[in-house]
């Protein structure tokens, strides 16, 4: 049951933000009791890997801070997010069993992982527009670093106290279905006013 806990809380990480949980696995994996990787995933904290997540995660936190360039990066992000789901939940279940280390040729925290950080992203992608056309873009920044921040608290719980990422994971994918119909609203009172 935590492997799952595990993996779930860092795909819907990765869904907000692709690299954090990459990087949270990797860093606490090498230098933290709290964390070992399954033999599959051991990549994940070798020092040119850790190196290489830095880079792609100081690009990612500043294109998302920058309003219509995190549309472009949220588009960019589209295959990226799914593929870090699937590797952070895949690494993350591999941590307590090895069993789920996906070394035997199982697919299913992979797949699993991918899919949970797409409904993320999806819905962070949809919603993210209408934030910065309502608030002429000064919506974005802010909704980016709360973002970023629902992504490390999310990651650190999902590899600590798994059992927190019942709390955590349904509250965020609230708001973002909140932010989603928000979003269909508006369209529907702008077309509205439009045809009147």
């Amino acid at each position: 049951m935590l492997e799952l806990l595990t993996g779930a809380g860092l795909a819907s990480s990765a869904g907000l933000n692709a690299y954090i949980p990459l990087l949270a696995a990797g860093l606490l994996s090498r230098f933290t009791p709290l964390f070992e990787l399954g033999p599959s995933w051991a990549w994940l904290e070798h020092p040119a890997t850790l190196v290489i997540l830095g880079v792609l995660l100081a690009v990612e936190l500043l294109a998302d801070k920058v309003p219509a360039v995190d549309s472009v990066n949220d588009a960019v992000q589209t295959l990226i997010r799914p593929t870090s789901g699937g590797i952070t939940f895949g690494a993350g279940a591999s941590s307590f069993t090895t069993d789920m280390d996906t070394g035997d040729g199982s697919w299913w925290p992979i797949v699993a992982g991918a899919v949970i950080a797409l409904v993320f992203h999806g819905l962070k992608s949809v919603s993210r527009p209408v934030l910065n056309t309502a608030t002429f873009g000064v919506g974005g920044p802010v909704a980016s670093f709360i973002e970023d921040g629902i992504s490390a608290v999310t990651s650190f719980l999902a590899i600590v106290l798994p059992i927190l990422v019942l709390i955590v994971v349904p509250v965020t994918l609230a708001a973002g279905i909140w932010a989603w119909r928000r979003r269909r609203r508006k369209k529907r009172e702008r077309a509205g006013a439009e045809a009147a």
